[in-house]
Parts: C-alpha cells; structure tokens; sequence
C-alpha cells in the first residue's frame, strides 16, 4: 500500500487514494454517470464495478511513484467520506518539455460553488513548485463553457484549435488547447 499523500484548500482535502477506496470512487461515478456522460468516453460495464477502481487506483499509485501523473481526489472538509470530484496532471514528460495534461471532473451537484478552482489552483501550485514542471495543457470542447470558464480564471490561456483531437460520447470532438505556463521554471 502506498503513502497516503493529502492537501488542504481553504474548504477542501485533495487526496491520493489508494485501492482502499475504490467504493467511494465507484460510488462518485455512479451518482454522476448522466452528467459526466456527455463529457467522457463511452463507458462499458466493468466501469461501473469496485474491481476496476480498485485496478486503476492502483495503476494510479504506480504512476504517481513513477512521476508520471498526479491524481488528486476532492472532498469538503465538513464531509471528508464523500468524494465530489477529482483532478489528474497526465502524462507527465520530463527533459526539455517539462508539461503535462490536465484533466478534472466535479459532482454535479457542486457545480457552481468554486470547489473545481480552488482545488486546481492548489494543484498548479503542486505541479509547478514541487514537480517543477514548465507547461500545463488543458484541452476542452468548445461547447464546455464552464471548463473554459474555470481554466480562464486561472490565467490559462488559448493556444487554438485542435480537430477531432478526443472521441468523447462516440464522436470525435474538437477542443481548444488551454496552456498555462510556469514563469519560474
């Protein structure tokens, strides 16, 4: 089992999980499956099963020793049982690029309260002080007014367009490259 690894925001823990958690992860995804549908790929079966949390918590671990990624899980302080969302730095490259992807996702019923930018917020800070890297990419579908809305305010800024770049509810959609970069790397 690995270390577990926890932040704090002002009304937030942000927390690496390992596969002890794998229900509350199931848990999230089977409370929110209509409403993060439209913005994920098509999900078979399996993913709605505790054993195939419990494969990509573990996955998770081991590409967090590595260096790889960082997957941080949201929970407000007051219900520190309940996951509401999560935020992930992928595909982590080191040498000359120093970048990686960021990908988030929040409960549909905490929308609108600011918990996905004080959460990320905190996640840059990791990213770019801790992990030193240099560039964040965050990639969004046009018609993901709210993402786009959340990464502006965190100074990302629009790098273009980039066509049919993810297969997103069984089409190919397009999405705007957001960056962000880190001054100090």
């Amino acid at each position: 089992m690995m270390q577990k690894i926890q932040y704090e925001t002002e009304r937030l823990l942000l927390k690496v999980l390992d596969e002890s958690y794998a229900d509350k992860v199931l848990d999230y995804y089977k409370r929110n499956r209509d409403f993060l549908g439209e913005w994920e790929p098509i999900r078979d079966a399996s993913f709605y099963e505790a054993e195939y949390h419990r494969n990509q918590l573990q996955i998770d671990s081991s590409c967090i020793k590595d260096g790889n990624a960082l997957r941080l899980w949201l929970f407000k302080k007051e219900e520190p049982d309940k996951i509401i969302g999560a935020f992930a730095f992928n595909n982590i490259v080191r040498g000359a690029f120093l970048s990686c992807h960021l990908g988030y996702k929040l409960d549909k019923d905490e929308l609108n309260k600011g918990y996905i930018s004080e959460a990320i917020k905190k996640g840059i800070e990791i990213i770019f002080d801790e992990y030193k890297l240099h560039r964040i990419e965050a990639n969004i579908m046009p018609k993901n007014k709210a993402s786009l809305r959340v990464v502006e305010k965190l100074g990302f800024y629009n790098e273009g367009l980039a066509y049919k770049y993810l297969k997103i509810h069984g089409k190919w959609e397009d999405h705007i490259h957001m960056v962000l970069l880190n001054d100090n790397a």
